[in-house]
């Protein structure tokens, strides 16, 4: 099966081809042109942010990190309509892990309730969050969802800023 090459998303069926990249629907196709800037992003760069954020305190609570993305899950469902999806989040390891418990109470006791899909995805998506209690990111090393992101952010900024990759270091320098 393929993934999004901007969301990451599993795409079962067809998707939006723009080159080399593969997106789930036309408005991650037109989000990834990040993808094109943030390849261009100078390592060097990359791996000062990527430490900066991975050693933040975490964007929640406050707290002290690391930080690093963190992906609940949860599914709803009334009747014959079922509703499920993933939330990553960028925190500490104390912010993810209350997010994953919340989840999974939230499937419990709203994934049920819908035929056939809620019966089947809603243990599918509380094993999902028990699995990820367990299994958390690496803290001596930043993970390649937040890689990602990082460097999506930096793209971001350079097309905000209207500069090429290799000004990318001037600019952040003077953001700072």
């Amino acid at each position: 099966m393929a993934r999004c090459d901007y969301c990451g998303t599993t795409i079962l069926f067809g998707g939006v081809f723009d080159g080399r990249w593969r997106f789930c629907n036309e408005n991650c196709r037109t989000q990834g042109v990040l993808l094109a800037v943030a390849d261009r992003v100078p390592e060097d760069v990359l791996q000062e942010h990527l430490r900066e954020v991975h050693e933040a305190a975490c964007p929640k609570c406050g707290g002290s990190g690391p930080v690093d993305v963190h992906t609940s899950h949860r599914v709803w469902s009334a009747a014959v309509m079922t509703s499920w999806n993933s939330l990553p989040e960028v925190c500490c390891r104390s912010c993810g892990t209350k997010a994953k418990l919340f989840s999974t109470l939230f499937c419990g006791a709203l994934g049920w309730w819908g035929f056939p899909w809620g019966l089947l995805v809603t243990p599918v998506q509380i094993t999902r969050n028990v699995v990820g209690l367990f299994t958390a990111p690496d803290p001596e090393h930043p993970s390649p969802q937040l890689e990602k992101i990082v460097r999506l952010d930096l793209a971001t900024r350079l097309l905000q800023a209207n500069q090429e990759p290799e000004e990318l270091t001037d600019f952040i320098d003077d953001d700072a």
